[in-house]
């Protein structure tokens, strides 16, 4: 009776190691067996036996049968202000087979996670943008920085530049630098 109503249980075998004040919010089933897991702190891929952070995801994009991600890793880089700087790893798709309200909570999740985005001009002819992001679990934001693709880091005025439009940044949302 009011079997639409019956909530969907993740099987015990399926289910990854949770920190402590991590809960499931939605799971779905894809190819070889394997799930994907949605919590209040991230995303658990199939077969990564970790989480990928919110905060972690630069974009994603559902085709219907389909959840495109592009995460993003820290690159190292001496960087004359408090944040850091990013690049994208290689798109990764899944295939989900009864994909449930994972694509619906990722959108959602990612979309929170962002408290600040901008684009600007910098010297060279190329671009930075400039995002401070929600982390889960965290208090305060995370600022980083996504050079546009085959932007040169080390060209004059670049690394200034940079660290003054993160410092302009902080102080519209009244969050300056904690030196």
């Amino acid at each position: 009776m009011f079997g639409f109503l019956k909530k969907r249980r993740l099987p015990a075998g399926k289910r990854p190691a949770l920190a402590a004040d991590e809960r499931v919010l939605s799971w779905a089933g894809s190819t070889g067996d394997n799930v994907v897991v949605v919590t209040n702190l991230g995303l658990w891929l199939p077969g990564a036996g970790e989480r990928l952070g919110w905060h972690e995801i630069h974009k994603a994009t559902w085709s219907g049968r389909q959840l495109a991600l592009v995460a993003a890793r820290e690159l190292p880089a001496d960087t004359p202000g408090d944040y850091t700087v990013m690049e994208d790893l290689p798109p990764l798709v899944l295939t989900l087979l009864d994909p449930d309200r994972v694509p619906e909570q990722v959108r959602t999740r990612v979309n929170k996670s962002i408290a600040h985005t901008s684009h600007h001009a910098l010297p060279g002819g190329f671009g930075v943008r400039v995002v401070a992001r929600r982390v889960s679990g965290v208090d305060g934001l995370r600022w980083t920085v996504r050079y546009d693709e085959g932007a040169d880091r080390t060209y004059p005025g670049v690394a200034e530049e940079t660290a003054a439009l993160v410092e302009q940044a902080r102080q519209s949302m009244g969050t300056p630098a904690t030196a």
